[in-house]
């Protein structure tokens, strides 16, 4: 009688472990997917704010076509993105062309005088802010979540109920060369 209370005490205890380690592995899988999809927002203000800060632009440089188009498939790049890897290298490539946008506008003094103009650069400026803010959770969250399915004894029930690591956004090794500066 006592060793059947004992063994229905082990299988209820057991039991309600699985469920507590379950539950917290299905809050973290939905605080990575909140935080990818943070990531998306801001990615979705920063495409939109390009249109209007390309015609801007287009206004007062218009022999400058291959770096509005150079801009427009970066952004279609990042709309087409999937995964944390491809948006990451998609997203690394619009900054890049933004650059070249920036220096384009650069050239032209009475541009740089434009209200439209320095509000659309102080709104890109900070939802450029806000991406990295949102990567960087994400990343802390990703981290937290595969390391919880990584140990013991979660491992175990992780793999049973098919949770799978997920992936860090990362930068491509080129964006680490520090850039030259010339004087």
């Amino acid at each position: 009688m006592v060793l059947e209370i004992l063994a229905i005490a082990a299988v209820i205890i057991i039991g309600i472990i699985f469920v507590a380690v379950y539950n917290n592995l299905v809050k973290l899988r939905n605080r990575v997917e909140n935080a990818w999809a943070q990531i998306e927002v801001q990615l979705k203000r920063r495409n939109d704010l390009i249109p209007n800060l390309v015609e801007t632009i287009k206004g007062y440089a218009q022999h400058e076509r291959a770096v509005f188009e150079n801009v427009t498939k970066a952004r279609s790049a990042v709309m087409e993105a999937q995964g944390a890897n491809e948006t990451a290298d998609a997203s690394n490539m619009l900054a890049s062309t933004l650059k070249s946008l920036f220096a384009v506008a650069e050239a032209y003094p009475q541009l740089q005088a434009n209200q439209n103009f320095i509000q659309l650069q102080k709104d890109l400026a900070d939802t450029e802010d806000r991406i990295t803010y949102s990567r960087q959770f994400y990343n802390d969250t990703v981290m937290k979540y595969n390391t919880t399915i990584q140990s013991v004894p979660t491992n175990i029930i992780a793999g049973i109920a098919g949770f799978g690591k997920k992936e860090l956004f990362q930068i491509p090794p080129e964006e680490y060369k520090v850039p030259a500066v010339k004087f």
